[in-house]
């Protein structure tokens, strides 16, 4: 592995990622929707941040950017074709672009419909992918600023990474969503054997992050669109992926 990758925790549920380059010694924080938390545990680490990297408008993401980069010199990342202006943006990127950092490379995958112009970051040598708010343990991002057509190709493209990536997402919703995806997959072994597991990292105050990509593509409604058995369950065989994705978002959205 070539990366340090840290969870640091902010508001009520967001998470915060600070990520080293072990042999560049960069050092990049993800989403930083508060500033104060994450520059304590960069200085407890002894990591000088240089980079911010930024997937979505959102002020809970977006919040801490400008005491961080004014505090640092950071260069701010993210994408440029969002509905509204990254706070300090340095350097648009978009679906397509690779971002260099040391020894990694970072591409950039747009997932459209939490917001407009959302992207993720994957970091191909480590197998990591940094979410936002397009892809959680058990869930996905709610269609804020685009339709279900919108969303899909995107999740679909995260969908087929390899296994074995594991997922940084924006949220602790793990909960909850798993909640929902008992509703109406209460018969997936995998999905009740994961549900024991959430409470108990839950109860103990420990986060279930980073889930783990293999394990979401068999109990993740969002990711199983295609699945044609659990389509059939649910009336959508032979239907289109988008209209069954859209059945199951608006399912999570009435809850």
């Amino acid at each position: 592995m070539t990366l340090q990758i840290e969870i640091v925790p902010i508001l009520s549920d967001n998470y915060v990622y600070l990520v080293r380059d072990e042999a560049s010694g960069r050092v990049a924080c993800v989403d930083p929707g508060e500033a104060a938390p994450v520059l304590a545990a960069a200085e407890e680490k002894g990591w000088e941040i240089d980079t911010i990297l930024i997937t979505h408008h959102h002020g809970d993401h977006v919040g801490g950017v400008a005491t961080i980069k004014a505090a640092t010199g950071a260069t701010v990342i993210g994408p440029g074709g969002d509905s509204q202006p990254i706070p300090g943006l340095d350097q648009s990127v978009a679906d397509g672009d690779v971002v260099e950092f040391g020894d990694e490379r970072l591409a950039v995958i747009g997932v459209y419909g939490h917001t407009a112009g959302h992207i993720t970051f994957q970091a191909r040598h480590e197998g990591a992918l940094f979410a936002g708010d397009a892809l959680f343990s058990v869930g996905c991002g709610r269609l804020f600023e685009g339709t279900a057509a919108d969303m899909w190709p995107g999740l679909r493209r995260l969908r087929d990474l390899p296994d074995e990536t594991r997922v940084y997402c924006g949220h602790e919703y793990t909960a909850s969503n798993v909640a929902f995806a008992l509703s109406i997959d209460g018969q997936n072994a995998e999905l009740q054997r994961y549900a024991g597991l959430v409470a108990m990292l839950r109860s103990e105050g420990v986060p279930t992050v980073p889930a783990n990509l293999g394990l979401e593509k068999k109990i993740n409604p969002f990711l199983r669109a295609e699945d044609p058995d659990f389509a059939q369950i649910h009336g959508f065989k032979d239907r289109d992926a988008v209209d069954f994705f859209a059945f199951i978002r608006a399912g999570k959205d009435a809850f």
